[in-house]
């Protein structure tokens, strides 16, 4: 078993124990075939019959698997108790419920977050049947709390892997800046990128068509699209969305360069008041961030900045949660629309890792988007790497 899978089922046990939940129930079957998004905190591999993980508010762990993969569970040595079966879970299920009686258990399904909501409408079908006239049926809560607590909370061991993937970004970043020139492509730049990807051996943060995004100028879509054949120009913003996978977490960062015009030795003042702006946003969303403060409340403050210096409200969220996906967990920095449920609604804790990335278009020139990676601690968030406070001038 990894250091890190010790860490989190440690994790997870004490969660529980905050919670007062008796039970937490992964049920799994042919993971390869779509997992569930919580299996790599708690188990190190895939399993294909179906599969019961069973972590108890008094510190049980019980793996109940196919026959032919509970070597491999003994190996991994993640869960001290192994039953094996061969043509049906649903005996040793049920005799394992009985014996520890438990008055609440958790299920991963959830309205609100992607990553608890790991179990497919098909299999809960089938628990439900094995579960019909039991007590257990009507025990059941979701296990989003719970999850959203596991991913969220990161360990030393998670937030070391981050800063790594950050600080591959930025060498990265700052190689690229060296080469670019005017009449370059963005699509020519995104080489760049991905071939010092493939030099550092390591994978985008999402896929490679669309990381990075680079945004030249004022015609280039911005969003999750590719690079085009459309050739950056003096009088160009040029926009970047990017990060790594690395040791199996991830980097999100975002920068903005600006190629001056001939004669120019500044940026132009819409430029650079639009640049301003986004900088002077994710300094205040920073400087509130705290454990207990609601996720609306700081994408209120950051949306804030941006509105009054007179810019159109950016219709996405503030940040999101980052870790071994680029949007990590339940709990967002955003507005209450109905396409993020409750998730803004959700309180900051010590050990989440937030994106801040508050944008806005400068007519006629083109994209401002920053984004940063913040940590929170117990006294308030601190930045994983240096933030962009001045505006690359290239050329």
């Amino acid at each position: 078993m990894s250091a890190l899978v010790q860490e989190k089922i440690e994790q997870a046990i004490a969660i529980l124990q905050e919670k007062e939940i008796d039970l937490w129930l992964t049920f799994v079957r042919e993971t390869t075939a779509g997992g569930d998004p919580v299996l790599p905190l708690i188990y190190d591999h895939d399993l294909t019959w179906q599969s019961a993980l069973l972590l108890t508010r008094s510190g049980e762990r019980i793996a109940i698997v196919g026959r032919l993969e509970a070597t491999a569970v003994l190996r991994a040595g993640t869960y001290p108790t192994i039953i094996s079966y061969d043509q049906a879970i649903r005996p040793l299920l049920l005799e394992t419920l009985e014996r520890l009686d438990p008055q609440s258990i958790a299920l991963n399904y959830s309205a609100n977050d992607v990553h608890a909501d790991g179990l497919s409408h098909g299999l809960y079908q089938v628990l439900m049947d094995y579960l019909r006239g039991t007590p257990f049926a009507e025990r059941l809560t979701s296990a989003e709390r719970i999850i959203s607590a596991l991913r969220g909370r990161k360990t030393p061991t998670e937030i070391k892997r981050i800063r790594a993937a950050v600080q591959s970004t930025e060498q990265i970043y700052h190689h690229t800046f060296k080469q670019i020139s005017a009449g370059m492509t963005e699509r020519e730049i995104a080489t760049l990128m991905h071939d010092q990807l493939a030099e550092l051996n390591l994978q985008p943060a999402w896929g490679i068509e669309h990381c990075p995004a680079v945004d030249a100028g004022p015609d280039s879509p911005v969003g999750h699209v590719g690079p085009t054949d459309l050739p950056v120009a003096p009088g160009h913003l040029v926009h970047f969305d990017f990060g790594v996978h690395q040791d199996g977490y991830c980097s999100d960062i975002q920068r903005v360069i600006y190629l001056p015009r001939p004669g120019e030795d500044a940026p132009p003042e819409p430029v650079q008041a639009g640049f301003d702006t986004v900088v002077q946003a994710i300094q205040a969303a920073v400087a509130a961030m705290r454990p207990g403060m609601l996720g609306k409340h700081v994408d209120a403050i950051a949306r804030k900045v941006v509105t009054d210096a007179g810019y159109p409200e950016y219709m996405y969220s503030t940040g999101h949660q980052l870790g071994r996906t680029v949007h990590d967990g339940a709990g967002i920095l955003g507005p209450e629309w109905e396409r993020y449920g409750d998730t803004p609604n959700y309180p900051l804790e010590a050990g989440q890792v937030f994106t801040i990335e508050p944008g806005l278009a400068v007519p006629g020139f083109g994209y401002v988007g920053i984004e940063e990676d913040v940590l929170v601690t117990e006294t308030g968030a601190v930045f994983l790497h240096p933030p962009q406070t001045e505006l690359v001038l290239i050329g």
